[in-house]
């Protein structure tokens, strides 16, 4: 049986046999960091001559632990030779999946934008600045790492698609949220109007680089400009899901005015790099952030609730009030049963925290 001390004395082999792959001098110290939702362990290496990195390691020995680490080495190689904006990579064990990486620090988007919301006016304009920072970063990363991206570096499925939107969102949503968090029972017509809303998501799109989790726990904010990190899930798929990912962001919580700035700055970017037909574009991201929402309360549910991290609980009624929002909106008017969930799962959630807090 391995013992957390077993477990900590490999983490220090390991960064110890990489630093010197990497060819830093003896590490000085080995501290851990956070994961939020992942499985993974993290550590920062402190070296004898000030300079630092990150360690990262499977949390588990299951094969698909090692899988998405080779995915994290070989799309961060990947982007970081098509200059999109990643910590350089500085050795990787195959073995053990565990890699070595630059310190970005410990400042998010999250962290900045947080403090920038509570300095109005001002601050709202610094906050606009660094989300249009942010996704002139995003724009050239989803074109340029589209070309010669090789999808068997992907850890789970090569592209973004119907069946996984009914299974890892809607699905999620489903099961994770509706059912087990909620306790509700699956009303008629759900499921028809998951396999609607996915074949709209779904329509013949151009294909580009997908991160598939740009939100802002997932992007540092290192020497004044913004980092992504967390890519391993990355794949194939249509530009805007990772959009939809950073605008609907339920950490952060932008207000509708400035989603739909920061759409229209991000569109004119798109422009200078391909074609773009707005209407279609909007009615794409549309049916995106939708599946992106569902899946974020999949996510939140299941690891507040399975997971034992109730950090997650705190940002349900934010992504459910974004859900509501979105379907709202006359293009998803198809939509009547899951609408009535969104409204009804709204109000179960507000009653549950009063309750708990009497």
């Amino acid at each position: 049986m391995t013992t957390p001390d077993d477990a900590w004395q490999k983490l220090t082999e390991l960064a110890a046999t990489l630093s010197e792959n990497a060819g830093f001098p003896g590490a000085l110290t080995l501290e851990p960091l956070t994961a939020d939702g992942s499985t993974r362990r993290f550590c920062r290496l402190r070296f004898v001559d000030g300079k630092s990195a990150v360690l990262i390691a499977p949390g588990s020995d299951h094969e698909a632990a090692r899988r998405e680490a080779r995915a994290s080495w070989l799309i961060g190689c990947h982007l970081a030779a098509c200059d999109a904006p990643v910590p350089h990579q500085y050795a990787f064990d195959a073995a053990s999946g565990a890699l070595l990486c630059e310190d970005l620090g410990g400042v998010h988007l999250f962290t900045l934008a947080a403090r920038l919301n509570r300095r109005e006016p001002r601050g709202r304009e610094q906050l606009r600045d660094l989300y249009q920072e942010t996704i002139r970063a995003l724009v050239a990363m989803q074109v340029r790492a589209a070309d010669g991206f090789d999808p068997a570096w992907c850890c789970d499925t090569p592209k973004y698609d119907k069946n996984m939107m009914l299974t890892r969102e809607s699905g999620y949503f489903l099961r994770a949220f509706w059912q087990d968090f909620l306790d509700q029972a699956e009303p008629a017509g759900l499921a028809a109007e998951f396999r609607l809303l996915a074949e709209l998501a779904a329509q013949p799109l151009p294909v580009f680089f997908l991160h598939r989790d740009v939100q802002s726990r997932n992007i540092m904010i290192h020497a004044g400009r913004p980092r992504f990190i967390d890519y391993q899930g990355g794949r194939l798929g249509p530009l805007g899901y990772d959009l939809a990912s950073l605008l609907i962001d339920p950490y952060v919580q932008l207000d509708e005015s400035m989603r739909e700035d920061l759409l229209l700055f991000y569109l004119e970017r798109l422009r200078r790099l391909i074609p773009v037909d707005e209407e279609e574009f909007r009615r794409g991201y549309l049916a995106l952030a939708a599946q992106r929402n569902l899946q974020i309360l999949g996510a939140f549910a299941f690891l507040s609730q399975k997971r034992g991290k109730p950090f997650f609980a705190a940002y349900l009624r934010p992504a459910l009030t974004s859900l509501n929002r979105l379907l709202a909106d006359e293009t998803l008017a198809f939509l009547p049963t899951l609408t009535e969930c969104a409204r009804r799962a709204e109000n179960l959630l507000m009653l549950r925290q009063n309750e708990a807090a009497q």
